[in-house]
């Protein structure tokens, strides 16, 4: 399930260090995240609502002398997802974990109750979390690393008890909804054979994210454009395609041929595409049991290409099976991996390895 998160500029966060010419904290490599941390807001009920709560929480962290808000992401009640540090910086949440852990404060105070909204929004940035990082991270209440009252008995109990939630519904992003409201589109069209829209996969996808970006419409970027299309990529080209003077349906952020032309300056082909190197990791989701995708078979092949499927009993195929992860597991571990590192689910690192 992707996560909708409203970027530091829509909501209005300051520069870094309050200076334009600061770089902020510093990054941090997502294969040094081991752990999700949870946090709130201490002993007083939260009643600010939508971007006045991040705001709320830079004035704080700035005024302790940090060089902006110190969580990686803060969840309203409403289920709305602010960026904070983001994915790659460095937090100021838990001493000592900071680095290894992602810090996440879901904007309730005292003894309030969190909505389920806002569970079910900290959960799919959980997920997302480990995708992101290719290993299943730690739970861990702000306590669990520091002398803390920190998350609350509340919040607490729920880091204890697994982070149930039901399903995340994205709440509504005032900087990043098409005009009028409109929802974001979902399909795909082919071009010159290659799939553009919703969903598609491939270097063409990064590299019109990057076009994007050079002229000045990449605002809907959280971490980049990349290989795979998501709702960021059709919101970025709706606002390059009214540039252009269209409107309605023909600016829903799905490329027509006239308006990839004009980006691209040519329209690429999928004869060029096969010299191309293959696609970037594609995602945890796609490797668990019962999952049946390409991306499965083309995993099961490789590993039989590096003489690790002799757990297979009938070859690889699309759909992810205990045998899969056997083998994954013996390539992990020949890597010199152990623990959650080896435990047969592929990430960034073992799909880089696998393919090189």
């Amino acid at each position: 399930m992707a996560v909708s998160i409203i970027s530091r500029t829509a909501w209005g966060a300051k520069p870094w260090d309050n200076n334009p010419n600061s770089s902020g904290p510093a990054t941090v490599a997502l294969s040094a995240r081991t752990e999700f941390f949870v946090h709130y807001d201490g002993g007083t009920p939260i009643t600010r609502t939508g971007y006045a709560i991040p705001r709320a929480i830079e004035a704080e962290h700035l005024a302790n002398g940090w060089a902006g808000i110190g969580y990686n992401f803060v969840v309203s009640q409403a289920g709305e997802i602010f960026e904070g540090r983001g994915w790659d910086r460095q937090g100021a949440h838990c001493p000592e974990h900071n680095i290894s852990g992602f810090g996440v404060q879901i904007a309730v105070g005292g003894d309030q109750e969190p909505t389920p909204a806002a569970l079910a929004a900290c959960r799919a940035l959980y997920e997302e979390a480990c995708e992101r990082t290719g290993r299943t991270l730690a739970k861990k209440g702000h306590k669990d690393g520091y002398a803390t009252l920190c998350p609350g008995t509340r919040l607490y109990a729920w880091v204890q008890a697994g982070m149930p939630a039901q399903g995340y519904k994205p709440a509504p992003n005032p900087g990043g909804s098409l005009p009028g409201g409109a929802e974001v589109a979902r399909y795909q069209v082919t071009i010159g054979g290659l799939v553009y829209g919703y969903g598609a996969v491939g270097d063409h996808v990064t590299r019109v994210g990057q076009e994007l970006v050079a002229r000045g419409f990449g605002r809907h970027y959280t971490s980049g454009p990349g290989p795979v299309w998501t709702d960021a990529d059709t919101l970025c080209y709706s606002d390059f395609q009214r540039s252009l003077g269209y409107s309605g349906a023909d600016a829903d952020g799905v490329p027509g041929e006239t308006s990839l032309k004009k980006l691209l300056g040519a329209l690429p082909t999928a004869a060029a595409k096969a010299t191309v190197a293959p696609p970037a990791f594609p995602g945890r989701r796609h490797f668990r049991p019962g999952q049946s995708n390409a991306y499965v078979t083309q995993l099961g092949k490789q590993l039989v290409a590096k003489g690790y499927g002799r757990h297979y009993t009938q070859g690889p195929g699309p759909t992810w099976t205990e045998n899969d992860r056997k083998n994954t597991e013996a390539f992990q571990l020949a890597q010199g991996w152990t623990g959650a590192d080896a435990d047969g689910y592929p990430g960034p690192e073992t799909w880089r390895r696998l393919f090189s």
